[in-house]
């Protein structure tokens, strides 16, 4: 501050043939101390207070710097607010004296914790920390800035386990509260938002017992401090801190110090007592302290006080200085024609250096200095972190920025490596869950904060594409979740292929009974003129082996990707083809009937029944179906669809009915016949002869109607394309009853039994 005033003194540009003069009080950052000397600045020098509305102002202070404490600050800024006397902190950081309201006369060069905070919150957000615990100083500084960060962590979606306040001056009972509390503790980072004494006292109670592993966040209150460094456990440290300075001049200044300079003074006399270890004063001399004999050399000695290449909080209080020398100076002095001219007399009041105040605006050493409407400077701050050199000893690295006055998202930014805590170089984990993947949800766990939940899978036919995902969402319709649960994915379109394994089963079945019916045909055709064929009514016989073969191979239809043609061809296909084929079983049963009815004496009901009415009752039996199955496709034919509802997890393509009353018609009309046709053989089983044909067809109707009634069932129970699959099953069961049980007999006969072939056997009634 002297160096500061002081140059400006001697300056030509700034306050030019103007000194400023001042007094330096020691607050003792007490509140007591402070609010005194306040009132004593505001009285000036005059030796009382006056009565009456108009005080005296002979000496009153123009302005003030101070106090490096938010508490005393406060205090002082209340009393200064009635004289409008500005006060420029370079040292305050409390965010409550950014209220115009309660602090309409306070600046300051140094940015509000506000900032702070925020940019305490970004950097635990940054690594990925959202369980932390939280320390602070129980002063005005402390609980400012850590209800500031508090709110800012909210914002970020950060927990805080624990935020616990402590005081140097607290009984060790309660520090040791505190230190067993981070002790406990589940989360690894810690937050201090701490004065440097004040976080003095709670490392000395950490280091009694082993510390405990924590990563520490300081606040710019003691992370700079070199003196906390000696703790050794809190390497990894990583925190905000003023931006570092170098104030051309001031090494020089410090260091032309003589003794007789430094005995004028009793804060010099102790510093130098200290650092030489000697004594100033005249007294007996000991072993362990000897009179200082002027030899003693300040620019050889190493220690805080020489040191002047980082320095922070001292070039705020530079800062202050020149700030209120800028308001003096625009309040008092004019430029005209390149020359300054300052009026000495202007009887000049703290309120026209207050207003000037408010639009100062300039650079010094390449750091520009103005005040927002709040009386904040513009934040800058630079990320610090504490490592240990080879040596061992722990060095204050800067390692990146925080500049609240870029665009969001562009505020913060690492430049450097870091070392985390106990010398790691791996970012530590401090998290009360850890985060869910994609595929889950999380479930808050019961009177837990928001970051302490449970992974969830997400349930069937949802997905959760994000980490740490609140809600899992629905596929469309169309798609299914993949086995992780993080993408919806197409469903698989299944129908009945001819490549799956069952699809070929059944291309086998159907071929092999198509090849079977037409092997039938040929023997029967090679042996036309055999008695048993000639018996079996050979006209009925291959047409009912023709009909036989289209039913094998309309179970082909049913095989494949259902298309429109498809859909409609299979069920009239197989509607047609079975009426045909039940037509001409049934012609065969009413041919036996009329056959023995005619050996009666006297009947001649065969030429009731001859050849042409055969083949007209097949034809009329066939052609109702074929109009059952023409309005069936004009009114509500079948088509293919995609069914979505039977698996959620893949779509079924499939042939729908269009008309259900179109289907059971064609199904009821075979059936009809079947029943009506097994009714009739039934009757006329145990008709004399050795070859009764009604025998065999009661039998393979007995089949072909157990076949269709447990079809029912199964076909309305059975999912997907195992409807298809058993629909297929009905038509080739029914129609290998069928044929194994009409003409295998009868070829068997034919090929292997030739002796039977013959009409004397097969007259034969025993």
């Amino acid at each position: 501050m002297i160096f500061a005033i002081e140059e400006i003194n001697n300056s030509s540009e700034l306050l030019p043939g103007i000194k400023l003069g001042y007094q330096i009080h020691d607050s003792c950052i007490a509140v007591p101390v402070a609010a005194h000397v306040a009132f004593q600045l505001s009285n000036g020098q005059d030796p009382m207070f006056y009565q009456g509305s108009n005080c005296s102002q002979s000496g009153v202070v123009m302005a003030a710097v101070g106090d490096s404490g938010s508490t005393p600050s406060i205090s002082i800024s209340r009393i200064f607010r009635s004289f409008s006397i500005p006060l420029v902190s370079p040292f305050a950081t409390c965010a409550c004296l950014s209220d115009k309201q309660q602090h309409p006369t306070f600046f300051r060069t140094i940015p509000s914790d506000q900032f702070q905070a925020d940019g305490l919150a970004k950097l635990v957000k940054h690594f990925g920390w959202t369980w932390i615990g939280a320390v602070r100083s129980d002063s005005d500084y402390g609980n400012y800035g850590m209800a500031s960060f508090l709110d800012a962590a909210l914002r970020e979606g950060i927990c805080v386990e624990y935020s616990e306040p402590f005081y140097r001056t607290d009984p060790p009972s309660k520090i040791k509260r505190v230190a067993d509390m981070i002790r406990r503790s589940t989360a690894t980072v810690v937050v201090a938002f701490a004065a440097s004494g004040d976080m003095k006292v709670l490392l000395e109670e950490l280091a009694r017992d082993p510390p405990p592993p924590r990563q520490w966040i300081g606040s710019e209150g003691w992370v700079t401090d070199p003196h906390l460094m000696s703790f050794t456990f809190c390497s990894g440290a990583i925190g905000v801190a003023i931006q570092k300075a170098v104030i051309p001049g001031l090494r020089d200044f410090l260091l032309d110090l003589s003794p007789i300079e430094v005995a004028v003074s009793s804060v010099l006399t102790e510093f130098w007592e200290d650092a030489f270890n000697c004594s100033l004063t005249e007294r007996i001399p000991t072993l362990t302290n000897m009179t200082c004999d002027g030899t003693e050399d300040i620019k050889r000695l190493e220690n805080p006080y020489t040191e002047t290449s980082q320095l922070r909080a001292t070039n705020m209080v530079y800062k202050a200085v020149y700030a209120i020398a800028h308001a003096i100076h625009n309040a008092v002095c004019e430029k005209t024609n390149s020359t300054i001219h300052c009026d000495k007399n202007i009887s000049l009041e703290p309120k026209q250096v207050f207003s000037k105040l408010k639009k100062v605006n300039f650079s010094r050493n390449g750091y520009h200095v103005s005040f927002d409407a709040k009386g904040d400077p513009m934040a800058f701050y630079e990320l610090v972190n504490w490592q240990k050199s080879e040596s061992g000893v722990i060095e204050l690295v800067t390692v990146g920025y925080y500049d609240a006055s870029l665009p969001t998202g562009e505020q913060f930014r690492i430049n450097g490596n870091l070392t985390w805590l106990d010398g790691g170089t791996q970012v530590p984990v401090s998290v009360c869950s850890e985060s869910c993947p994609p595929g889950t949800r999380k479930v808050l766990q019961k009177g837990k904060p928001i970051c302490c939940y449970d992974c969830i899978s997400c349930p069937e036919g949802e997905i959760s594409n994000n980490t740490d995902s609140p809600d899992c969402f629905l596929c469309h319709e169309e798609f299914w979740p993949n086995a992780k649960k993080d993408k919806c994915v197409l469903k698989p379109v299944e129908f009945l292929s001819f490549d799956e394994v069952l699809g070929i089963i059944l291309v086998v079945f159907s071929v092999s009974g198509a090849c079977l019916a037409v092997t039938a045909a040929a023997i029967f055709f090679h042996h036309r003129t055999t008695p048993m064929v000639r018996a079996n009514n050979s006209e009925l016989s291959f047409l009912l082996l023709f009909s036989l073969t289209l039913c094998f191979l309309c179970s082909l239809t049913f095989i494949g990707a259902p298309s429109e043609w498809s859909c409609m061809l299979r069920h009239t296909a197989f509607g047609i083809t079975f009426v045909l084929c039940i037509s001409c079983v049934l012609g065969k049963t009413i041919v036996v009937l009329m056959a023995f009815k005619a050996t009666l004496p006297g009947s001649n009901v065969m030429k009731w029944f001859g050849p042409l009415q055969q083949r007209m009752t097949v034809v009329c039996l066939a052609l109702i179906q074929v109009i059952i199955c023409t309005i069936w496709l004009v009114v509500s034919p079948p088509f293919p669809m995609e069914n979505i509802t039977t698996y959620k997890e893949k779509i079924i393509l499939e042939c729908a009915l269009g008309s259900a009353v179109g289907f059971w018609a064609v199904l009821g009309y075979i059936g009809v016949l079947a029943v009506f046709c097994f009714v009739l053989a039934f009757l006329a089983r145990k008709l004399p002869d050795n070859f009764n044909e009604a025998k065999l067809i009661t039998f393979s109707m007995l089949i072909f109607c157990a076949v269709w009634i447990t079809f029912i069932p199964a076909y309305v129970s059975s999912p997907g394309k195992f409807t298809v699959a058993v629909e297929i099953f009905a038509i080739l069961a029914s129609s290998f009853g069928l044929i194994l049980c009409i003409f295998a007999p009868k070829c068997f006969i034919i090929l292997f039994q030739p002796e039977k072939n013959t009409k004397k056997y097969l007259m034969n009634k025993n």
